[in-house]
């Protein structure tokens, strides 16, 4: 049964922050990795890149060789494949193997306090609405799986390149798929209303992705997303935003899989009138 509010009670206020507890923890943790690594020496985070952060060329060489082989010919006349094979040398004096875990590990780490406080920022932002829908420990799986997948995208992309990739923007990426799934749809925070009312974010139905396509709303989200993470990456270093090059295609690759996989995650509930 509904509850009924006395006629002279004062209204419910919202709080500012209402955050779902796994979200929160998740986002303190992102900052107390960082700050741990930051306060630790120059040896003990050349340890933690090397051994947490994902190489994609050492993902490569390591269950094709053959690769390698190749890379070091080429080195002996073009000075681009010449680099590449010093980085593989160092990278394998540092250490060698696929080290498979890295493509998860990497989404803890983050390059500075930029990074990672913008990576909390919008975990903030996302997760919550997600976190409400899946529950604690889907949401958790959907960030690892959807980080996951930006690593493979980001490996897709470039597998001879051996400059470690390291931050959470492709788990968070994925968590802005996920929404678009959902928060457009009839009665959702950013849709139409239904029957003159909001429902709860965990009862509104999902749409499907060719509903997505088909609703103008979801299609300027889409749009506005997809021009502002190309323009953000191909010109972070140049307008001054970020010191490092942004790995746009990692974003592309976790956006895509939340879109794709939300349902094998989704647990709607429903309303009660």
């Amino acid at each position: 049964m509904d509850e009924i509010e006395p006629p002279n009670s004062s209204p419910r206020r919202e709080p500012m922050f209402d955050a779902p507890g796994v979200v929160v923890v998740l986002g303190l943790l992102f900052i107390a990795i960082f700050a741990a690594y930051s306060w630790a020496g120059a040896a003990i985070q050349d340890l933690v890149i090397r051994d947490f952060a994902f190489v994609p060329g050492r993902l490569t060489v390591s269950y094709w060789p053959a690769r390698a082989i190749d890379l070091l010919i080429r080195a002996n006349t073009d000075p681009a494949a010449l680099q590449q094979a010093r980085a593989m040398r160092d990278l394998h004096a540092l250490g060698g193997g696929p080290k498979p875990w890295t493509l998860l590990t990497y989404a803890f780490l983050h390059g500075s306090w930029t990074h990672v406080m913008l990576n909390t920022i919008w975990l903030v932002a996302f997760g919550p609405p997600v976190a409400r829908r899946f529950g604690p420990a889907r949401f958790l799986i959907f960030m690892a799986v959807t980080a996951i997948f930006s690593g493979l995208a980001y490996w897709a992309s470039a597998p001879m390149d051996f400059a470690p990739l390291i931050g959470a923007s492709g788990g968070v990426s994925g968590l802005m798929g996920a929404v678009t799934r959902f928060m457009f749809q009839p009665g959702a925070p950013l849709g139409p209303q239904r029957f003159g009312r909001r429902a709860e974010v965990a009862a509104v139905p999902a749409a499907s992705l060719m509903g997505i396509f088909l609703d103008p709303r979801a299609r300027i989200f889409l749009g506005i997303w997809l021009a502002t993470n190309f323009i953000f990456g191909a010109f972070a270093q140049t307008l001054g935003l970020s010191d490092m090059p942004v790995a746009w295609v990692a974003h592309l690759g976790g956006f895509a899989s939340g879109l794709i996989l939300f349902t094998l995650f989704d647990r709607p509930q429903r309303s009660i009138v």
